[in-house]
């Protein structure tokens, strides 16, 4: 598939990435960066070989967030235009979030507004740790609604309240004190430090991976009393698999399973 506005690669142990490739615009989203980031996740969520997801960003900048000609075009357009553009772009992210595979985020430069949703909807997320953010909605009169389901899950309230409304900018060492950043790392150290993650996915049965991931995503604000019963038979399903089986007599056997990389 050949897209515009963003390019996607497999390596030979099938770790994709997929690259925001507008960096004369600094990555920024229009509509159809959407689409094709849309259209990437469709279709990387139903390659069965594939193993891990990298998102990147060519250029100095992961994203800028919303592309301005794009956030004009939409200010243009009666309510349900704009209704439609919302919807476009929450679904876009909404794939992402439930891809059934491991998403490392690869960030540098900087990450505004629905840049910060990409990142919200990565599994594992490294940056440079003179990376900046912002949520810059409320400058524009807008607010960050869209990504925000996403941004606040992976953020908390309370860390939210420091950043979702006032458009102040910060750095990496908030996102990793609120857990939105796995790390971050000096410039020089970033390619070493996602592939340290892509390879700890790699040590993984992909589709134990794949069911643990969507376990994840049903229990997160789940009573814990409540999700006794979904944890118990997701596990037990688990155990039934060949994976598992697998896995568990390598382990006795002091053997590699097939899948170690």
């Amino acid at each position: 598939m050949t897209y515009e506005t963003i390019r996607v690669s497999t390596d030979a142990r099938n770790v994709a990435t997929v690259t925001l490739a507008r960096p004369d615009k600094h990555n920024a989203m229009n509509a159809m960066m959407i689409a094709e980031l849309t259209q990437a996740a469709e279709e990387l969520a139903t390659d069965p070989a594939l193993r891990v997801v990298i998102i990147a960003g060519q250029g100095k900048t992961f994203c800028a967030g919303g592309d301005l000609g794009w956030m004009r075009a939409q200010a243009d357009k009666d309510r349900a235009g704009k209704l439609t553009e919302a919807t476009n772009l929450a679904r876009m992210l909404g794939h992402w979030n439930a891809l059934p595979k491991p998403v490392v985020g690869r960030v540098h430069g900087a990450a505004y507004g629905g840049g910060l949703g990409l990142i919200a909807v990565c599994d594992v997320v490294v940056a440079e740790d003179e990376t900046r953010f912002a949520l810059t909605e409320t400058r524009l009169g807008l607010i960050p609604a869209t990504i925000g389901p996403f941004v606040i899950r992976r953020l908390g309230e309370a860390f939210a309240r420091q950043v979702f409304f006032n458009s102040k900018p910060f750095d990496a060492a908030f996102l990793v004190r609120a857990g939105m950043l796995s790390r971050a790392c000096r410039p020089d150290d970033l390619d070493a430090a996602v592939e340290e993650e892509v390879l700890a996915f790699l040590q993984c049965a992909p589709g134990a991976i794949s069911e643990a991931k969507r376990l994840c995503r049903s229990l997160a604000g789940v009573d814990a009393s409540d999700a006794a019963d979904m944890s118990a038979i997701a596990l037990a399903d688990r155990w039934e698999t060949n994976e598992a089986q697998e896995g568990i007599a390598a382990f006795f056997a002091k053997e590699t399973p097939s899948w170690r990389r």
